[in-house]
């Protein structure tokens, strides 16, 4: 029982840790003096990686994710103050300052190559907040522990079953649509639902940088990857990508699988994902 209190003590550490650099709302986060200077001088390592990984993202997705689309967050949450959506032209305008290749890294500096520009990492902290917490606990040796960290991230198993079982929630009722059975892999799920722009669900949180609006097909992507921050951001890039292009893409990653819930409620899903 002492092992597991520390264990659990340490990760919650590892998860203020990731808040601490990484969060949008503390405005001393490294992320929030970036966004604030358009520079970041000696920048945490995993503030780093993070961000190396999320443009190893994009350039995979053709732009598809993309996490300097913070300007156009914005725009939608100024806009939903007043039950309004933008215009064309506002949308246009503030694409210009989105662009995942002007995030310049270089040893011990990041900055920003075009002014007005914003990182958020919403997609992926909370992957990485999880991941950080499982660690903690294996070196803690705990062999069986479900983390929700925003994500989940499994290890082991619980009691007299063979994986954990998580519930899958439905787009637009309040109950699941699916139930998987996690073992080793973590689970991560980005909908329509979250934070809505407008009451039919067609704007919301999840922007395609590519055209300043949210994409059509989707209303919800679960995924099933190796670690929390993988699946975290393969959700929201599979959501802009549509399921077509998402199918191909999971498909060519080694134990990463797609749950797909369309816009009329229908469920598709890739080969290995583990549904029980």
């Amino acid at each position: 029982q002492k092992v597991a209190k520390t264990g659990i003590v340490e990760a919650l550490d590892k998860i203020e840790h990731v808040e601490q650099l990484m969060s949008l709302y503390r405005p001393d986060s490294q992320l929030s003096l970036l966004n604030r200077k358009g520079v970041l001088r000696n920048p945490h390592p995993d503030l780093v990686t993070v961000l190396r990984k999320s443009m190893g993202l994009s350039k995979l997705t053709e732009g598809a994710f993309d996490v300097t689309v913070q300007p156009l967050w914005n725009l939608y949450a100024h806009h939903a103050q007043s039950g309004s959506l933008p215009f064309e032209t506002e949308i246009e305008k503030v694409r210009r300052r989105i662009g995942w290749e002007h995030i310049r890294i270089e040893p011990e500096i990041i900055y920003f190559d075009r002014p007005g520009m914003q990182v958020t990492l919403n997609g992926v902290a909370q992957g990485m907040a999880a991941d950080f917490a499982q660690q903690a606990l294996e070196q803690r040796g705990i062999e069986d522990a479900l983390i929700d960290a925003g994500e989940f991230n499994a290890i082991g198993s619980p009691m007299r079953k063979d994986s954990w079982h998580i519930a899958v929630q439905h787009p637009r009722q309040a109950s699941q649509i699916a139930k998987t059975g996690l073992q080793g892999r973590c689970l991560s799920t980005s909908g329509d639902y979250a934070t809505k722009f407008s009451a039919d669900y067609r704007h919301h949180h999840l922007l395609d940088p590519r055209t300043g609006l949210s994409p059509l097909k989707l209303s919800a992507v679960s995924i099933a990857a190796p670690t929390a921050l993988e699946a975290d951001a393969l959700s929201t890039a599979m959501f802009v990508l549509g399921p077509d292009k998402a199918k191909e893409m999971a498909e060519s990653m080694d134990l990463v699988d797609a749950l797909f819930v369309s816009k009329s409620g229908e469920v598709s899903v890739t080969n290995g994902f583990p549904l029980v």
